[in-house]
């Protein structure tokens, strides 16, 4: 699982699949008392801030039950938590629904992200 995650992250470190700086973000929309939600803090909370995944779409946590942020009132049909929604430039990329794990979560935020446009090879790190 590990190794996964080292793969996709280093994939994005070359470019082979990243967006800008700022531009993209994975919003998180959860609640308090959902046990999957806690699940992910745990599990995968710590290090996503650190990952190559992490720094090109930095996570937003919103609750679900509060009044939506103007700029995420787009999103439609969020019911159930944890949802993961990857928003670019103001438009939504795609979502992942639910928690399954950290294995599944990392494969399933791979194939989101490799939606996104692809980073100049001069706005690497």
């Amino acid at each position: 699982m590990l190794r996964t995650a080292m793969l996709i992250g280093l994939l994005w470190l070359f470019g082979l699949s990243a967006a800008p700086a700022g531009a993209a973000e994975l919003v998180m929309f959860e609640q308090a008392g959902c046990a999957w939600c806690a699940r992910w803090h745990k599990e995968v909370g710590p290090a996503y801030p650190r990952t190559a995944e992490g720094r090109a779409a930095p996570l937003r946590r919103v609750d679900l039950r509060a009044p939506r942020p103007d700029d995420l009132k787009a999103i439609a049909g969020v019911v159930h938590t944890p949802t993961f929604v990857l928003v670019e430039d103001g438009r939504e990329v795609g979502r992942i629904l639910g928690y399954p794990g950290d294995a599944f979560f990392w494969g399933l935020l791979a194939e989101l992200v490799a939606k996104l446009p692809p980073v100049p090879a001069t706005a690497l790190p």
